[in-house]
């Protein structure tokens, strides 16, 4: 899923599950309310960023609209976004990928980046982060994140 507020960036769930799961199972996809999972749940997925991390908000953008879309599409995730800072964010799980393809930019809290390419992977663990990519072609990552308790994010 592609979202106006983020020109470019695409969203995929693939699975995850609010609760920790129990087997055997009737196999039924468990539910998964909000992008990111609350303690105990996970989520599987991809997320690709266009190169140099999107066009930004484009010129005449209704935010307002906007939001609502990122909402229905990727509900609770924006309530995580650091207004301040746009793109950072932290989140109560751990979070861990590969890159698949393309190279993406790990901006962590204290302004240190670090560029990861195709086969290299990450962790992280409730840190404050955003993603850029300034190579010429998109980043496509396949993440986990893992709902985790953490005492500065409610």
């Amino acid at each position: 899923m592609v979202l106006t507020l983020v020109p470019g960036n695409e969203f995929h769930r693939l699975w995850g599950a609010d609760s920790v799961r129990s087997f055997p199972d009737d196999g039924s996809k468990p539910e998964a309310r909000e992008y990111f999972p609350p303690l105990g749940g996970f989520r599987f997925g991809f997320f690709t960023i266009p190169p140099d991390g999107g066009a930004g908000a484009p010129a005449g953008l209704d935010i307002e609209a906007a939001l609502a879309e990122f909402e229905e599409q990727l509900p609770g995730m924006g309530r995580y976004l650091d207004t301040e800072e746009p793109g950072m964010h932290t989140t109560a799980t751990v979070d861990y990928g590969v890159v698949v393809s393309g190279q993406a930019i790990l901006e962590l809290d204290d302004g240190v980046k670090v560029t990861l390419n195709a086969g290299d992977a990450y962790i992280q663990n409730g840190t404050r982060h955003r993603w850029s990519n300034t190579g010429d072609v998109p980043a496509v990552m396949a993440i986990t994140l893992i709902g985790a308790h953490h005492d500065k994010v409610e």
